[in-house]
């Protein structure tokens, strides 16, 4: 192996131990809120596409677990915030952590890659760019995987809280 190849695992493998160490502390943080709020679930970590990623699971599903969510995936996005910064108290790193609850986020991902889909079927049967509604910054980005994923080019326009999607042509 050469020194450059040594030095890439090596990076790589530091990489996944620290993203592994954000996923304990996360759990560690969410196990104490869920203990507080005298709610049942089960705290899954992996990593995926360089980042920590943890669940909040419930055998029972839970509608407790729903509470969590919120309204649109309100209380999700601001617990993923608090969770972030609580492995940044612990790290001294900025966390780009996900946290699902009650798979919430991995079935709006399949719903949001099913958008993205058709709006990219629509751009290319019409020549027409098409612009979609408001979202959170994960929901474009998943729209935005989608409409690549399609062959065709997405780009964000707008200001937050309404900053949206627009698939343009090839």
């Amino acid at each position: 192996m050469t020194e450059g190849t040594t030095s890439a695992a090596a990076e790589g493998a530091d990489t996944l131990t620290r993203l592994e160490q954000e996923g304990e502390i996360a759990a560690d943080y969410l196990e104490g809120l869920l203990d507080i709020a005298d709610l049942d679930g089960d705290i899954d970590m992996d990593v995926e596409a360089d980042r920590a990623a943890v669940s909040i699971i419930s055998d029972t599903g839970s509608r407790d677990l729903q509470k969590l969510v919120g309204r649109d995936g309100e209380v999700l996005e601001a617990l993923q915030e608090l969770t972030r910064l609580a492995v940044h108290r612990e790290t001294g790193d900025r966390s780009r952590l996900m946290l699902d609850i009650g798979g919430y986020r991995a079935k709006k991902r399949a719903e949001l890659s099913e958008l993205g889909a058709k709006a990219a079927a629509e751009v290319k049967s019409t020549g027409e760019p098409v612009k979609l509604k408001p979202m959170s910054p994960f929901e474009r980005k998943v729209v935005h995987d989608a409409v690549k994923a399609a062959g065709l080019r997405s780009e964000s326009e707008g200001e937050e809280p309404q900053r949206f999607v627009i698939v343009l042509p090839a």
